[in-house]
C-alpha cells in the first residue's frame, strides 16, 4: 500500500495535493514505510493525511492510522524537558540564567560552575554532543552520574553545539527544582493543560498495537520501547528522549505555541516567554538556537524552502519533525517511521523528505490566502 486517506483538507484539495504527493512518493520508494501529517495555522487543521504501514517487517503489515502512537526521539527536548523547565521558571522555581551546578550537585568538573539554565536550552553549555552510556555497562543511575559530571569540551557560552547530554541534565534539573520526576512534572505542566491525552512516556502494553515500529532487530521491529538507547538504560524516560504522542496532540501542541494570546489554555506558558523561547539566543556562536527550539539557519534546520525566517523546529531520529511559525500561525507536523527500514542508510533520505514536505507545507498554506 502507497496511498493514504486524507483525513481533513476542507476546501484546500488543490493545494494539499502537492503536499500529498511528496509523502505519497516517499512511502512509495520506501524511503518510510508510513507517515502521519497534519498541519494548519493556529488553531486551525488544514490538513490530515494518513500513509502507510506503521509497521512492515517480519511479524507482518499494520496499516498506518491517524491514531498511531509514534516514539518523539529528540521532540521530547521540545514537547516535554523544555515547556516543564519554562513552566518552572514562570513558577519562580528556575532561573533561566541562574547556574545549574547550584542546584544539582552532581554537575561537576572544571568550569561547570558558570553553565546556566538557558546554555542548556540553547546548546551553549559546552557539552558533548553525544555519549553512549549504554554501552559502557552502566545501570540508570550510573549512567546519570556520568551525564552529570560529564567534562566541558569548551568554555560555556562560546559555542553552539547541539548536545543530547545537556538535555539529560535538564530533564535531571527539572526534577530537582520540580519536586517530581520529568513524565510527572510533563503530564501536569504540560499535557493535562493542553488536552494531550495520548502523550506519554514508558507507555503501557495496552497501546503496543497503536505505536509505529522503530528500528528492527532480528527483522521485528522495536515497538513500545524507547529507541534511544540511552533513554531506555534511563527507565525509559530522559530530557533528550523517550516520550511517545500521537499527532492529535502533536496539533494541540503546535497551535498553543503560535497563538500570540495569553489565556489560551489554563496554566499555559505565558505569550511573552513562548516569543522568547523562539528568538534567537545564540548570535556569533555558530548556530541560531531558540531555547530548545531550532531556528531558520541553524544546522539542524529542518523547514525547507518558503519557510518565514521567523520559524521554528525540531526534529527526532526516528523521523518526526514539528515546524510553527509564531508570526503567521503556520504548523506541520509530520511523523514517520524513518529508522524502520535501517538507520543511517545513504544520503539519510528521511532528512531531505523532512524538507520537501515542510516546504511543500509552507507552499500550501502559507503564499496564499487561508482565510
Amino acid at each position: 500500500m502507497t496511498g493514504g486517506a486524507a483525513v481533513r483538507h476542507p476546501d484546500r484539495s488543490g493545494r494539499a495535493a502537492d503536499v500529498i504527493r511528496v509523502v505519497d512518493e516517499a512511502v512509495a520508494g520506501r524511503v518510510v514505510p508510513g507517515a502521519v501529517l497534519a498541519a494548519g495555522i493556529a488553531g486551525q487543521a488544514l490538513l490530515t493525511y494518513v500513509a502507510g504501514a506503521a509497521q512492515d517487517d517480519t511479524v507482518g503489515w499494520r496499516p498506518m492510522t491517524i491514531d498511531t502512537v509514534f516514539d518523539l526521539a529528540s521532540l521530547t527536548k521540545v514537547v516535554a524537558t523544555t515547556p516543564v523547565i519554562l513552566q518552572l521558571v514562570v513558577a519562580g522555581q528556575l532561573g533561566l540564567d541562574e547556574s545549574v551546578a547550584a542546584r544539582l550537585p552532581g554537575f561537576i568538573g572544571a568550569g561547570k560552575e558558570h553553565v546556566t539554565v538557558r546554555q542548556l536550552l540553547t546548546h551553549t553549555a559546552g557539552l558533548p554532543p553525544h555519549r553512549e552510556y549504554y554501552e559502557r555497562g552502566y545501570d540508570g543511575q550510573e549512567a546519570r552520574t556520568a551525564a552529570l559530571a560529564e567534562p566541558l569540551i569548551a568554555p560555556p557560552g562560546t559555542t553552539c553545539a547541539y548536545s543530547d547530554v545537556g538535555f539529560i541534565v535538564l530533564g535531571e534539573l527539572a526534577a530537582a527544582a520540580g519536586g517530581a520526576g520529568l513524565a510527572a512534572l510533563a503530564d501536569r505542566l504540560v499535557f493535562a493543560p493542553l488536552g494531550m491525552t495520548t502523550t506519554l512516556f514508558r507507555p503501557p502494553g495496552a497501546l503496543a498495537s497503536r505505536i509505529a515500529a522503530t528500528e528492527t532487530y532480528g527483522g521485528v521491529g522495536k515497538t513500545g520501547v524507547v529507541h534511544d538507547e540511552n533513554a531506555d538504560l534511563l527507565g525509559g524516560v530522559a530530557g533528550h528522549a523517550g516520550l511517545f504522542a500521537t499527532s492529535a496532540d502533536l496539533c494541540r501542541y503546535a497551535g498553543a505555541w503560535t497563538s500570540t494570546e495569553d489565556g489560551l489554555a489554563p496554566g499555559w506558558l505565558p505569550a511573552s516567554l513562548r516569543a522568547e523561547a523562539v528568538r534567537c539566543q545564540t548570535p556569533g556562536l555558530g548556530g541560531r538556537r531558540g531555547l530548545g527550539w531550532g531556528l531558520r539557519g541553524d544546522r539542524w534546520d529542518n523547514m525547507g524552502d518558503g519557510w518565514p525566517s521567523s520559524g521554528a523546529g525540531h526534529t527526532g531520529f526516528t523521523g518526526t519533525s514539528i515546524s510553527l511559525d509564531p508570526v503567521s500561525g503556520l504548523w506541520a507536523v509530520l511523523l514517520t517511521n524513518g529508522v524502520h527500514y535501517g538507520r543511517g542508510r545513504p544520503g539519510n533520505p528521511v532528512v531531505s523528505l523532512r524538507k520537501k514536505v515542510h516546504a511543500a507545507v509552507a507552499d500550501a498554506f502559507l503564499s496564499r490566502d487561508v482565510g
